[in-house]
């Protein structure tokens, strides 16, 4: 992974600020995510791939999923308080689907590999390669 020097510089904001770390990564991430196709397709694919994530983690062993829960919410802590409530709150209702869904790990694994199918059509449509080919942290920006 390479640090967030590497990332490009967002626009000053509204009061001549530097722009928070927050900010400068998605500057960046939406450089390769503009054509509203793609984009429709990461509003749908992004989150059945967190969701699938945790839920193959889960159906393996809770603590497997808390073991991926904990070091992301941290590290959103300290981009956004926000965008960490957000995500509190999102990782709430997916560990409460858990539950009612049979099979869950089987479910898991073909949301997981539809969803990525979908990422990459949207990206060969965009024209561009997914952000996290240059940097493995926008796999938690998505």
């Amino acid at each position: 992974m390479s640090d967030s020097a590497d990332i490009p510089d967002a626009p000053m904001n509204a009061v001549g600020a530097s722009p928070r770390a927050i900010d400068r990564l998605f500057a960046h991430y939406g450089e390769s995510h503009r054509h509203p196709i793609n984009l429709r397709i990461h509003w749908v694919c992004v989150p059945l791939i967190v969701w699938s994530t945790l839920a193959m983690c889960w159906a393996i062993h809770p603590y497997a999923a808390l073991a991926i829960i904990v070091p992301t919410l941290i590290y959103y802590f300290t981009l956004s308080i926000k965008m960490a409530i957000f995500q509190v709150a999102s990782i709430a209702v997916s560990v409460g689907s858990f539950v009612l869904i049979p099979h869950l790990l089987w479910v898991a694994i073909t949301v997981y590999v539809v969803s990525w199918i979908g990422q990459f059509i949207g990206h060969h449509i965009e024209g561009r390669k997914p952000s996290f080919v240059d940097d493995l942290l926008f796999l938690l920006i998505g």
